[in-house]
């Protein structure tokens, strides 16, 4: 991510945190010295979607927020959005990852983004395997469903997020063989979602999407 005084971001490499370059403004900011209890309430309920990161990296993450450098910083990483618009273009990108990666596991009948996922759960997506006798023989449907706020954000997001859904149909826990695979299918896994995080964090400030301008060119 980028400070005040030099280029620099934040790099999560498998389960450990990497840092590079990273120069941010004067600590605390006014905000905190002048009402230090109600920011750091504020900023508690902020980095919500952080609270698994060291305490270092979360404070790193307050600099950028306190000189409102967050949107900007990914809009630099991520400069624009993906151009999946239709439950069906959806449906083919994620075919095709599984396509490539996870041919002999279980299909998926539907994927679409849903508009009733409640990221403040939580949850960026969902897989279900709903059951159904047919022939006399129980067979499981597998669905996925996306957030629908991922439907104007980078590809890279979208990918993070599909690669998670499609692992469940091989690996029902979030353990370590479930993180192997995601990691697999796609190596910047662990990055990637940090950078979801982030994005995360800016719409609970901000309350107002990164993304809606043209899309960048489709590609995996």
């Amino acid at each position: 991510m980028r400070g005040v005084a030099c280029s620099a971001f934040f790099s999560v490499r498998g389960s450990g945190l990497h840092r590079q370059a990273i120069a941010f403004g004067p600590w605390p900011p006014i905000q905190a010295q002048r009402h230090p209890l109600w920011y750091i309430a504020r900023l508690m309920h902020t980095l919500k979607y952080l609270t698994a990161y060291p305490e270092q990296l979360r404070t790193q993450v307050s600099g950028l927020i306190a000189q409102d450098r967050l949107g900007d910083t990914l809009r630099q990483r991520y400069p624009a959005p993906h151009g999946i618009r239709t439950d069906r273009a959806l449906y083919d990108y994620v075919q095709d990852l599984k396509d490539e990666y996870l041919r002999q596991a279980a299909p998926v009948s539907k994927v679409a983004f849903d508009s009733k996922i409640q990221v403040v759960q939580h949850a960026l997506g969902l897989h279900t395997a709903i059951s159904r006798v047919q022939g006399g023989r129980l067979k499981a449907k597998h669905e996925i469903r996306i957030a629908s706020l991922f439907r104007d954000a980078p590809l890279p997001f979208l990918r993070m997020i599909a690669v998670h859904e499609l692992a469940h149909l091989k690996e029902k826990e979030h353990d370590k063989a479930f993180y192997k695979l995601c990691c697999w299918m796609e190596p910047a896994y662990h990055q990637l979602e940090f950078d979801v995080r982030l994005y995360l964090t800016w719409l609970d400030l901000a309350g107002a999407r990164l993304w809606n301008a043209e899309p960048a060119p489709l590609s995996r």
